[in-house]
């Protein structure tokens, strides 16, 4: 049997959130690993993860297609993970979720690789929301160029490193009551970062269908004010929960996607909260979510914990019910 040694797998937005994890999937499946991102340099807490010249990091840009051709040199399966959830400077939704992941699958297809492409749940060619529709502008990209790619599709990921649990934690230290953009009723099934990195490494293990969605959720469906619930919980913070109307979120968003850190709020991410972010039915029939790849999903409770204690008042030192 050939070793997993021979096979080269090159992961675009390998040293961001989901990436670190993904990595590290890859290399206790002992992968060879090619970390395709814009600063390498900035790339070192990866080596860690694998064995001694496991994991090579290079430069490449999905914005110039030259270097996105020059850094699947040789590999054998490509994994797009970039994504972005506000756009800056050049780095527009448009340039980097359609035709950066365009980019990456047509140097995949001449390049002879396999394709696992890392999409978002509610990706949708008719949204209102422009991150949604370059999401699905992605997917459409990519199967054009390799139709046996695997496309993934998660809720939102939870996990150490994440702006998503860590951002109403950090929030819920600065403020005294906590916003629940359009009443906080939109559900959403939060899925642990590893579970999805899992499903990454068995799409390049060839256990995923080819061609096929794959969508990705936690066991639970959540509103969001359950959702800050939890995190309340874990912090030991008691925070008010103030319901926000959709217009006056957008009106704030106006001015707060200028703010820094956990202050940020664009007006795309308010029309996003207007959908709930779930596994569909269909998925769940076709088999076509991390239950079909034979992945048991942790919960935001059972993992948030191991990471949210920070935000403790007194951090891990915190005594229960103190």
């Amino acid at each position: 049997m050939a070793s997993n040694l021979e096979t080269l797998v090159t992961v675009f937005g390998g040293s961001g959130f989901i990436g670190r994890s993904v990595v590290r999937a890859l290399c206790k499946r002992e992968y060879r690993v090619r970390v395709a991102v814009r600063r390498p340099e900035l790339a070192g807490h990866l080596q860690p993860l694998g064995r001694v010249g496991q994991i090579h990091a290079v430069q490449a840009n999905l914005r110039y297609p030259t270097s996105v051709e020059a850094a699947m040199r040789d590999s054998h399966v490509a994994i797009n993970l970039v994504g972005i959830l506000a756009p800056g400077g050049a780095q527009t939704f448009d340039a980097v979720q359609a035709r950066g992941a365009g980019a990456v699958a047509k140097a995949a297809a001449a390049a002879g690789a396999r394709m696992v492409h890392v999409s978002a749940i509610g990706a949708d060619e008719n949204s209102l929301s422009a991150y949604a529709r370059s999401k699905a502008a992605g997917e459409q990209a990519v199967r054009s160029a390799v139709p046996s790619a695997t496309i993934l599709r998660p809720s939102v990921v939870f996990g150490p490193e994440d702006q998503f649990t860590n951002r109403f934690a950090a929030l819920a230290r600065l403020s005294p009551a906590l916003p629940l953009i359009g009443g906080g009723v939109n559900r959403m099934q939060p899925v642990y970062v590893g579970d999805v990195a899992r499903a990454v490494a068995d799409a390049v293990d060839g256990k995923a269908k080819a061609g096929a969605t794959y969508e990705l959720g936690g066991p639970e469906v959540l509103t969001m004010r359950e959702i800050m619930e939890i995190i309340l919980d874990i912090t030991e913070r008691k925070r008010m929960l103030i319901p926000l109307p959709f217009g006056l979120a957008q009106l704030q968003a106006l001015f707060l996607q200028f703010a820094p850190g956990a202050l940020k709020l664009t007006p795309d991410q308010v029309v996003l909260l207007r959908s709930d972010n779930v596994v569909s039915d269909a998925a769940k029939a076709a088999g076509l979510t991390l239950e079909g790849l034979g992945i048991a999903p942790d919960s935001m409770e059972a993992i948030a914990p191991q990471y949210l204690w920070r935000f403790r008042a007194a951090g891990q030192f915190q005594r229960n019910g103190a």
